[in-house]
């Protein structure tokens, strides 16, 4: 499950030494892959044993890779990170959960720095599917008000309160969600207890966490006590499959709350300012279209994992390595289009925040669906606020969703903290 969605759209590395590795490394995955697909239409013993033996130098060439070049070690590890050292590097004060699907439960692994339990619930891999695909309808449709009573509450049952106890008891000022699978789609902040007629979010600050995130949440703790240099926003390039107006009126607002802060919208909205300006700034929002399901955005003429900038240029992720990110404490995508009309939506934004957290941001700001462009103005206003005023991100989010708890979730719950909530 924790598979790179950077190898997968082969994310290039800012050495070029590095790269011409990688390169040769993905040629010759993609070659094996195609013998494994051999070997499963046209069985042989002596294929199977040759294979075994070029995917075990497959590897061997992976190891060689990641020791001659640690900055892309991460994409070629396949063993499972140490407990001890997962709980180690979480945050006082923080309760991460993982609630992992099963064949007919789910386990819900509940951990914070001197605290590991786990608690499985049955349920069939068809009623959880059947549940989950509802109750994501439910959550980008408005029209739908009874999501609490089939959606929201069933899952706050089935997710929090078996381990609502163990909760309470560690008195956490955060939680810091891992989600695996489908369960990556899931705002868990719009999960409602109806004992107590509240939302999760309403008694949490919620982030979520990436494999990344979870390598570097001791260290990145620090970056709340950074000073706030300023923001740099690029909104409604043109010209553009669909106007976001919305978006040059966001960005102005929110560029005013930091002095020094840069805006560029319109036509002056390019990826060649993006590239000249943003090493400098610490907080980067675009609010534009990006595309992050296969085969492409049909609607928006957008390629696969491409971000929109003006004079028609799509930015490919594969090159966020190249961007220079580092030292970029948040990464917002505001008003994309994201992935909601395939399967691989499910997963498209945490992967795509994952490529970010790569290149040095970290933390990335985005949306599970196409939010509602006047919602998202006032939410993004808001953050922005609370951010100047003092709040860490993960507070500054929540407080923002609490301002909207009247509305539809649709309109508040799309917008997740991905990787570092300070």
């Amino acid at each position: 499950d924790l598979a790179d969605y950077s190898r997968f759209i082969q994310a290039k590395a800012s050495s070029i030494q590095a790269q011409l590795a990688l390169y040769h490394w993905n040629q010759q995955d993609q070659s094996l892959e195609r013998q494994r697909e051999q070997l499963q239409n046209h069985f042989s013993e002596a294929f199977s044993q040759q294979l075994r033996q070029l995917e075990a130098q497959h590897y061997k060439d992976a190891n060689d890779i990641s020791q001659r070049f640690p900055e892309v070690s991460e994409l070629f590890e396949t063993t499972p990170t140490e407990i001890t050292q997962l709980k180690s590097s979480i945050p006082a004060g923080t309760v991460v959960i993982q609630p992992v699907s099963l064949p007919n439960s789910i386990a819900i692994f509940v951990l914070s720095k001197e605290h590991l339990n786990v608690v499985q619930t049955p349920i069939t891999n068809d009623k959880f599917d059947k549940l989950l695909s509802n109750y994501l309808k439910q959550l980008q449709d408005d029209s739908k008000d009874n999501y609490i009573e089939t959606g929201s509450s069933p899952f706050y049952e089935l997710l929090i309160r078996p381990i609502e106890k163990q909760i309470q008891a560690l008195s956490p000022k955060q939680l810091s969600i891992i989600a695996a699978g489908k369960l990556r789609s899931l705002p868990f902040e719009t999960l409602y207890d109806k004992t107590k007629k509240r939302f999760l979010i309403q008694n949490y600050p919620i982030n979520y966490l990436t494999r990344i995130s979870t390598r570097s949440l001791q260290s990145s703790q620090s970056s709340h006590l950074q000073p706030q240099k300023a923001i740099i926003a690029f909104g409604n390039p043109l010209p553009s499959p669909q106007p976001l107006p919305g978006a040059e009126s966001e960005i102005n607002q929110i560029t005013h709350f930091f002095p020094g802060s840069q805006a560029y919208v319109g036509k002056d909205a390019t990826l060649a300012h993006f590239k000249a300006q943003a090493y400098g700034f610490s907080f980067i929002h675009l609010a534009t279209h990006g595309c992050f399901q296969e085969h492409g955005c049909q609607k928006f003429k957008l390629k696969e994992n491409t971000l929109l900038f003006a004079d028609n240029i799509q930015f490919n992720l594969a090159d966020a390595a190249l961007l220079g990110l580092k030292g970029t404490q948040l990464l917002t995508l505001a008003a994309c289009q994201t992935a909601q009309e395939t399967k691989s939506s499910t997963e498209g934004i945490v992967n795509v925040a994952y490529i970010f957290e790569r290149a040095g941001a970290q933390a990335v700001m985005a949306s599970l669906w196409a939010a509602d462009d006047k919602a998202t103005q006032q939410l993004m206003i808001d953050f922005y606020k609370n951010l100047k005023q003092g709040m860490t991100k993960v507070q500054a989010l929540q407080h923002a969703k609490l301002n909207q708890l009247e509305h539809h979730p649709y309109y508040w719950s799309s917008f997740i903290l991905i990787g570092d909530a300070y």
